[in-house]
């Protein structure tokens, strides 16, 4: 079995020699305050947490793994009481503005923790890898009333989300996505089809989970044009169970801490986000924070088995020789 602990140190060195993000970030107004000891206290931290908290459940999540029962998915040994600690810790909402219930910290010390946890057990990282996304997604396209419900919920963590896109005919394209919703009316809608792939489509992890679904409208033209999103929760506010079901985890090779699901939405009641056929749009800002975290999972690095490997300054250093520092701190 491998130890994992994150080499924060070596991580601090890229993030003050190497990106300079200290001098940069005090250029911007909404992080004048954070200077590199904070940065440092909020690394090492996090990686205690990682290692000592995270790390250990890899076996157990593998080996164990996401088990489906009578409809309901239970998680290993272990994860929903680390995922409970992760939120409550603050965690989830390092880069989340403060008045949506985060800290306003820089997305790169996100990111670093992300990188760790990727690192050290990358099944229950998938878990809360979609919740930048889904925040940002709800916070730029949901209605204002969307926002009060959901907003907090999900930038803090409590609530955990998916992204519902592919269909068992519709895998890269999306135009071709079947999944309709009909107008109810109270002005909500039904959601009828099935979606695959859904990492996190059902878990005990945490006490509910947002699903945002990309569906097509009655009267709506046939393509991406003609999509729409819509968010249906697993637990609607007054404690009643959404007709959203997981029908089957996938079976993987590996990965299996991380529940894969098909979702099938039975008139399932949910809300518009956004605007009609807007849709792939307003997902799309949710794609591209994914795409974020799936850059960071490739930078974990192999490791030897029976070894624990340190990286050490002069492995940064060459690193640091390859990179482009300017470009990259233009993206905190």
């Amino acid at each position: 079995m491998i130890a994992y602990q994150p080499n924060t140190e070596d991580m601090q060195f890229l993030l003050s020699r190497v990106l300079n993000a200290p001098a940069q970030l005090k250029t911007l107004p909404a992080f004048a305050d954070v200077d590199a000891e904070l940065m440092q206290q909020v690394i090492g931290e996090a990686g205690k947490f990682v290692g000592e908290v995270i790390a250990p459940l890899s076996r157990a999540g593998d080996e164990i793994g996401a088990q489906l029962q009578a409809g309901t998915v239970t998680m290993p040994p272990g994860f929903k009481e680390a995922y409970q600690s992760f939120w409550q810790s603050g965690w989830p909402a390092l880069s989340a503005s403060t008045e949506d219930g985060g800290q306003g910290l820089p997305t790169v010390l996100e990111a670093m923790l992300y990188e760790m946890l990727s690192a050290a057990n990358h099944g229950w990282t998938m878990a809360p890898g979609l919740l930048h996304g889904a925040y940002d997604c709800m916070k730029h396209h949901a209605s204002d009333a969307l926002k009060a419900q959901y907003l907090k919920k999900v930038a803090t963590g409590e609530w955990l989300a998916t992204m519902c896109l592919t269909e068992q005919h519709a895998g890269s394209d999306l135009g071709l996505a079947s999944t309709k919703a009909t107008s109810l009316p109270n002005g909500q809608y039904a959601l009828s089809g099935t979606k695959i792939f859904i990492s996190g489509g059902d878990h005990d992890l945490s006490e509910n989970i947002v699903h945002l679904v990309l569906a097509r409208l009655p009267d709506a033209p046939p393509g991406p044009k003609g999509l729409s999103l819509f968010l249906v929760p697993k637990f609607y506010p007054d404690g009643s169970r959404s007709r959203v079901h997981c029908d089957r985890i996938e079976e993987k090779m590996g990965l299996h801490g991380s529940p894969t699901c098909v979702i099938r939405f039975d008139q399932a009641v949910s809300d518009i986000v956004g605007e009609p056929g807007k849709g792939l749009g307003a997902m799309f800002v949710m794609m591209n924070a994914a795409r974020l975290h799936v850059a960071l999972q490739a930078l974990v690095c192999w490791m030897p088995l029976g070894k624990k490997h340190t990286p050490t300054r002069s492995s940064a250093a060459k690193c640091a020789r390859r990179v482009q520092p300017r470009r990259l701190v233009k993206q905190i």
